[in-house]
């Protein structure tokens, strides 16, 4: 085994000690330049490990035509798990001697854009967790939609992970139920203006306390229809 691959399988176990459930590495070196991060910062890694944790059944469950309290409990709850997670993870690979650069799961820093340092969901599909759906979320074969995803940055040698060749195929479950008609046949067409002022409405109606909304992450179970 070469010692990229023996990195990369440490770091899994690491990683799945810390109870996540989904994890992937990605080469990120095509991908630096749409990073939000100073350039002599960026440069430094071409690796990014993408972690995700699995969302409770029931609490996606109880969404319907919009996000509930339960859930924006939920997804705060599963991003503190996800920071922590990185945090946790860089260290380690710290203490073996490499840098390593863990980014927010929910941080927002140019609102404008509404985006984060990275897209979570791009370093996912090159990490080969998954797809982009129609939704323009992060589909995997086993869980769909219901995860949340965190990135950490790092110059370690690990073994790039290969994206899938996969789509969402005749599956068009998530466009009917979307509050905002933001989903369309095609990826390409999603209507981020119309997600974002329907986000906009929940947050000001004080269901939420930030823009989250959930129905089409339940709409996406997944392959295995959980």
């Amino acid at each position: 085994m070469s010692r990229e691959k023996e990195n990369s399988e440490k770091l899994k176990r690491f990683s799945q000690d810390l109870g996540a459930s989904l994890f992937g590495i990605a080469d990120v070196t095509r991908i630096r330049k749409e990073f939000y991060l100073d350039k002599g910062l960026a440069s430094k890694f071409d690796r990014g490990i993408s972690m995700g944790k699995r969302l409770i059944v029931p609490v996606i469950d109880e969404i319907k035509d919009r996000p509930t309290q339960l859930y924006f409990h939920h997804y705060r709850q599963l991003n503190f798990f996800l920071d922590r997670a990185a945090l946790l993870l860089s260290s380690h690979i710290q203490e073996l001697g490499h840098q390593a650069l863990p980014i927010p799961a929910s941080q927002v820093i140019d609102w404008e854009k509404h985006r984060g340092h990275l897209c979570h969901r791009t370093v996912g599909a090159l990490a080969g967790l998954g797809w982009r759906g129609r939704s323009n979320l992060l589909v995997s074969p086993e869980l769909g939609a219901r995860f949340r995803l965190v990135t950490v940055l790092t110059d370690m040698p690990l073994a790039a992970d290969m994206p899938l060749e996969d789509d969402c195929g005749k599956c068009r479950a998530c466009l009917k139920p979307c509050p905002a008609q933001a989903i369309k046949e095609q990826r390409e067409d999603f209507d981020y203006r119309a997600c974002y002022d329907k986000l906009q409405e929940f947050k000001r109606s004080g269901i939420v306390g930030q823009h989250v909304c959930g129905v089409c992450v339940k709409a996406c179970p997944g392959f295995s229809k959980i």
